[in-house]
């Protein structure tokens, strides 16, 4: 999952954010899971395990893809071979992963399920941490450590002797598939001896719940909710790390920021353990929610900071202003990101019903995994179009346009157009569908605050028995 992070990076010169759009589908399995998690529920082999016997089998078998993967993961990303270049196969690509998405997705239902009967109830609402802290530290070493070890600068001026600099990495892609497969068997096979469980529920009695759950009037509340308020939030989640990318920040150098997105995500968790864990968790998620909002502006001000130092020749720009104000919006952001995630998970771990255990969690992610998935890949989607290029002559960004009733055609891919290049010109940015975007995000952001405040404090505040499926009980309206 930390790796699917790095892809988007490594093809950000040879693709347009449309097929950026595709390549975000890969997580898409988070937000459907909810069709198999009674199956993963209750479908087991009770000698083995209930948990057991789906863990197993699905970390197994993604393991064993990554080792298959590796010999043609550089050809999909566009690295032919002796090193020639030719066309990213994105459709492959997206197609692999989305395939380990999917079998990691299984996977989490398991773990969900195993956490709320593993942990006390009254230690419960720590799970949202131990979730939290596992992602952060997996996605640091995934994502962060290998584009590290992948850029040969960094290897050269960091891990290799004087003397014996390379123009290559010293991971690679395929290399770090393998290295990872090994690990991911070993650890199933360290997995395959924990602790017994016991059975409960058929599959079919597991659907039946699920169907109830999903009539109670809180939960219905609660999707409404969560497929709603990251709207706020999509372009600068799916958009930022790109467009500073695409403005000249080495993604080396983006990616060795993130130690302190890891620290961040390690201690924030745990200093907000004790509110989370609490009877209202959802006030650390209103307390996030504005601040995100302000994040989004925060990160609509310092990109322009990036394409004046980054520009060549640079403009006008310093750059330790620069990683300040970068600095600054990353750990904002990862505060109120943190604020509003592990705040959330605790809630799902509270009101959970642990007579369905993994498949009423499974319900609250994936529906909470949808309401990030689907604005943030439309954002991806809807860049292209909403930004305007045109082809002026070297050295000008405004007067008249090169071949003018053609420049749609010249400059509508990548700034780098070829075509518009043998004219003598080049492609220059006149609107950008990231701060059309911004605007039509922070507007979204308020109006959802405003007309959703009280919903939320609203279901915080209802009992436990609300949450709960009783045989035969009257669901209670809410209102």
């Amino acid at each position: 999952m930390g790796l699917s992070g790095s892809i988007p990076l490594l093809l950000h010169n040879k693709v347009s954010y449309s097929q950026q759009a595709l390549f975000s589908l890969v997580s898409l399995p988070f937000s459907l899971k909810l069709l198999w998690a009674p199956l993963v529920d209750s479908l087991y082999y009770k000698p083995f395990g209930r948990r057991k016997s789906w863990l197993v089998p699905v970390q197994m078998l993604c393991g064993l893809m990554m080792l298959g993967g590796a010999p043609y993961i550089s050809g999909w990303m566009g690295d032919g071979p002796g090193g020639v270049a030719v066309a990213p196969d994105v459709t492959a690509l997206t197609a692999y992963f989305l395939t380990l998405y999917a079998m990691m997705a299984t996977q989490d239902i398991a773990v969900d399920g195993w956490a709320l009967t593993m942990l006390s109830r009254e230690n419960v609402g720590y799970a949202s941490t131990c979730n939290s802290l596992g992602q952060t530290l997996g996605f640091f070493l995934a994502h962060v450590g290998f584009l590290a070890l992948n850029d040969p600068g960094v290897c050269n001026r960091y891990f290799r002797a004087p003397g014996a600099a390379s123009d290559v990495g010293i991971v690679t892609l395929p290399s770090f598939l393998v290295f990872w497969a090994i690990v991911f068997l070993a650890t199933t096979l360290y997995v395959w001896f924990c602790r017994k469980e016991r059975h409960d529920e058929s599959e079919v009695e597991t659907y039946r719940q699920l169907g109830r759950c999903i009539r109670l009037p809180s939960v219905q509340l609660l999707c409404g909710l969560l497929l709603t308020c990251k709207v706020a939030f999509a372009v600068t989640d799916a958009a930022t790390s790109l467009k500073l990318v695409e403005f000249g920040m080495p993604k080396e150098e983006l990616a060795l920021m993130s130690p302190l997105l890891v620290a961040l995500g390690m201690l924030i968790p745990v200093a907000v353990g004790r509110l989370t864990a609490g009877p209202k968790p959802l006030s650390v998620f209103l307390a996030g929610y504005p601040l995100r909002i302000a994040v989004t502006l925060v990160y609509a001000a310092v990109l322009p900071l990036a394409r004046a130092v980054y520009a060549v020749p640079p403009q006008t720009g310093d750059r330790g202003t620069f990683y300040a104000a970068l600095g600054g919006a990353v750990v904002l952001h990862e505060v109120a990101s943190n604020f509003m995630y592990v705040s959330m998970m605790a809630f799902f771990a509270r009101v959970s019903d642990p007579a369905i255990g993994g498949t009423y969690m499974t319900l609250l992610n994936t529906v909470s995994n949808l309401g990030t998935k689907w604005p943030n890949s439309l954002s991806l989607y809807l860049m292209d179009s909403l930004t305007e290029r045109r082809c002026f002559p070297l050295g000008e960004t405004g007067g008249t346009v090169l071949d003018g009733g053609a420049f749609d055609a010249l400059c509508t891919a990548h700034e780098t157009s070829e075509a518009c290049a043998k004219l003598g010109g080049h492609c220059v940015v006149v609107r950008d569908g990231y701060n059309v975007q911004v605007q039509a995000c922070v507007v979204a952001g308020v109006v959802w605050l405003v007309l959703c405040w009280r919903a939320v404090v609203k279901l915080q505040g209802l009992k436990q028995s609300e949450w709960h499926i009783a045989p035969g009980r009257d669901v209670a309206k809410v209102t």
